[in-house]
């Protein structure tokens, strides 16, 4: 087969421990899936289902530096859990989510907030504030064969040494096999693909020099700085 123009790249993710790379294929994000944080974006968590919104997978990014965005003067910080597919299917059971599970890294949903705002007034898609370049500092890739399967632990970002955002992964209202079984009954998942699980509370902005560090206990580091 040939092409008009070359192919674009197909974004992959170190593993640890291999040589192989994670291929990517989509990547999903889970709205609001810590009580605090809901309440602090102004919403009830107990009286909402799971929602996603998607961000792409070339806005991945693994260099140390996250470029300040254009269009925007409120960028906030938002870190995530994030879960590695190796199996997908559609209508997965809970029982059964966590066998679709390659591994977990740490990431960060990097997110235009005013231009969120807008959007959610005029009733519009988050795109523009979700899924813009280099969007999502990520870490490489544990293999969950090395560390299991979190369920609790840490989970923290600081920027400038601050601590900003604390919670613990057991706070998520909606469970890493609930939010697979639930995804699944509004996609088909595929091998691939990447779910960030939501952020616990304390977002807010950053700025150009700021450094920011995050963590989740067990899964790794992740440090960005603001260029």
């Amino acid at each position: 087969m040939t092409y008009a123009f070359p192919p674009a790249w197909i974004p992959s993710l170190p593993i640890r421990g291999a040589s192989d790379e994670f291929p990517v294929r989509r990547v999903y994000c889970v709205g609001r899936n810590y009580a605090e944080h809901a309440v602090e974006m102004g919403h009830d968590p107990d009286k909402e289902p799971p929602f996603f919104f998607q961000k792409n997978p070339d806005n991945l990014v693994l260099g140390a530096e996250f470029p300040y965005p254009s269009a925007t003067k409120d960028v906030h910080h938002e870190i995530e859990l994030v879960v590695a597919l190796s199996r997908g299917g559609t209508d997965i059971p809970v029982d059964a989510g966590l066998d679709h599970v390659f591994g977990y890294a740490v990431g960060l949903d990097m997110t235009r907030r005013d231009l969120q705002a807008g959007a959610k007034k005029l009733g519009r898609p988050w795109e523009i504030a979700k899924a813009f370049e280099k969007s999502a500092p990520i870490t490489e890739i544990v293999p969950a064969t090395a560390i299991g399967h979190p369920a609790s632990g840490a989970i923290t970002l600081s920027v400038n040494g601050e601590l900003r955002q604390a919670g613990d992964l057991s706070q998520m209202i909606w469970k890493t096999a609930e939010i697979i079984a639930h995804l699944s009954g509004l996609f088909e998942l595929a091998p691939g693909d990447l779910i960030m699980t939501g952020t616990p509370a304390g977002v807010g902005p950053v700025a150009r020099g700021d450094r920011l560090e995050g963590s989740v206990e067990g899964v790794g580091r992740l440090a960005v700085a603001v260029v």
